[in-house]
């Protein structure tokens, strides 16, 4: 089955932007007045999707990839002056806080201190007898969450297997009297999803209105800390009977790093998900498409065969390829506008996966120029149209970067192929200053057959190092902090990509 991502045109484009990149004055962007500006300058640049990186909570580390929930949302990213205007908050509430020192940098020790003092504060406000409140309380979609986030405050935040019984074990009649005595507290952390979904649901609205669709994207793992891991251990992973992991989630060395990537998230036991008939996969992407219309599974490559790695071992070296459910999850998941992020180490079994399923996968163009004149990822290489082409991806430097640490003779090597290509694409090889290269690379690539492009903002701009979303295996400030300004917005791009999409029929 071929699966189309659906805009009025077949061709189009887009620009991954998270939502923590965008300008605000709390110090990491919300779904506030910054969001809709972004929205407003998707629709005058003629894209067509706004992809986000995960909108879960972040925890050690700060990465949307390793959250204490698979489908939590954020509160960082609720707007206080939204809220203001809801009568739940005043500015006085929030205005004095010094949320960052750098305005290109999220401090998430400050969003950690203070966001959810602002929120109880605006909890505190909150009508507690409104039918609509009740209701989300009815349905329970959070409450283990917000149990579980109960229980980190109450144990400083340690990881729930070092928390005392019988909250580790979650049973027993101890629990239910926890519960039952600090339900205003659990409550307070419902309150903080039913806050995102209002804003959250608001801003997806506007940006339908708009024509513009967002591009969500799903972690294949849970973290080994989270609320999964906690209350299912027994029946989705690959755990010991104390809760810790037996085998740990990663990649071996492949372009990124040279030990590979050692994420420490838990392996599922697909054996057992396949018993229930794959219930929580099913659920998980029923709730992805409530938030989004088109959803990127990231590691994709892990449903057909997956890297395991011993519990003590502490590199990604050592570790086997084991399978995943393969086919047998996606006719179960049904048709859907999914783009399946493929890179990596790819085989035979990956592609007739991909082939299978109808999923668009990936086209990179920074990992095109190895002098392989049969690498799939060159812009003359990329034959079939049922595939999404970046610049880069979160995880790669941005293409001013690129260009300003390669070395000669390599160089040299690159203007020869990057002029080849635009001379085959007809696409103008303006290369004057590092900009130029940035701006021809965007060219080529919209240029392509690929009927879907998306663009890092980081690369529209022409920026460079600084403005890294992301370096794998790493844990720095760097990583997951980086911000625009709303000066940024003002540099007259979005008049030059309208052009590009109206020159390569986008």
């Amino acid at each position: 089955m071929k699966v189309i991502i659906k805009t009025k045109k077949s061709r189009n484009m887009g620009v991954l932007m998270p939502v923590f990149s965008l300008p605000s004055a709390q110090g990491i962007g919300t779904l506030g007045k910054g969001a809709y500006a972004f929205v407003d300058w998707l629709e005058s640049a003629g894209m067509k999707i706004w992809q986000v990186l995960p909108l879960l909570p972040t925890s050690y580390g700060d990465s949307p990839y390793q959250s204490a929930s698979s489908d939590a949302l954020n509160p960082y990213f609720i707007d206080f002056e939204l809220l203001e205007k809801d009568g739940l908050l005043e500015r006085a509430d929030y205005a004095d806080v010094k949320w960052s020192y750098d305005e290109r940098r999220v401090d998430y020790g400050t969003q950690f201190h203070c966001n959810i003092v602002v929120l109880k504060k605006a909890f505190a406000r909150f009508d507690r007898t409104k039918a609509d409140w009740l209701a989300f309380l009815k349905k329970g979609k959070y409450a283990d969450y917000a149990l579980f986030m109960s229980l980190k405050t109450k144990f400083g935040f340690r990881p729930w297997v070092e928390w005392d019984e019988p909250y580790k074990s979650c049973e027993g009649k101890g629990l239910e009297e926890y519960i039952a005595a600090h339900r205003e507290e659990i409550e307070f952390w419902q309150f903080t999803q039913y806050i995102f979904l209002k804003q959250w649901n608001a801003l997806h609205a506007y940006a339908k209105e708009k024509d513009i669709q967002i591009m969500g994207d799903m972690p294949i793992y849970v973290a080994a800390d989270s609320v999964e891991t906690w209350k299912y251990r027994r029946d989705m992973f690959m755990l010991d009977g104390e809760g810790n992991l037996a085998l740990k989630a990663g990649v071996p060395p492949d372009a990124f790093s040279e030990d590979g990537q050692l994420w420490g998230n838990p392996v599922y036991d697909w054996a057992k998900m396949k018993a229930d008939g794959y219930t929580w996969w099913k659920k998980r992407m029923d709730y992805a498409f409530e938030l989004f219309d088109i959803v990127r599974i990231d590691h994709f490559r892990a449903f057909d065969r997956f890297f395991a790695i011993p519990q003590a071992s502490t590199t990604a070296k050592d570790g086997e390829w084991l399978d995943g459910p393969g086919m047998d999850l996606f006719e179960k998941l049904g048709k859907r506008p999914i783009i399946a992020e493929d890179l990596g180490v790819i085989d035979d079994g990956v592609r007739t996966l991909l082939k299978d399923t109808g999923y668009p996968g990936m086209k990179v163009l920074l990992f095109a120029f190895d002098g392989d004149k049969e690498n799939d990822y060159l812009p003359s290489n990329i034959l079939k149209s049922n595939c999404v082409a970046y610049t880069g991806t979160h995880d790669n430097e941005p293409v001013r970067a690129f260009l300003e640490n390669m070395e000669e003779p390599a160089r040299k090597e690159f203007e020869t192929v990057l002029e080849e290509e635009c001379l085959a694409a007809d696409v103008p090889y303006i290369t004057e200053t590092v900009e130029d290269e940035c701006k021809t690379m965007i060219e080529l690539l919209a240029s392509t057959k690929a009927n879907t492009v998306i663009v890092p903002m980081h690369d529209v701009l022409g920026l460079g190092a600084e403005a890294r979303l992301n370096a794998p295996s790493t844990v720095s400030g760097g990583n997951w902090t980086f911000r625009f300004t709303e000066e940024d917005f003002k540099r007259g791009k979005a008049a030059w990509l309208k052009k590009v999409t109206e020159t390569y029929d986008r």
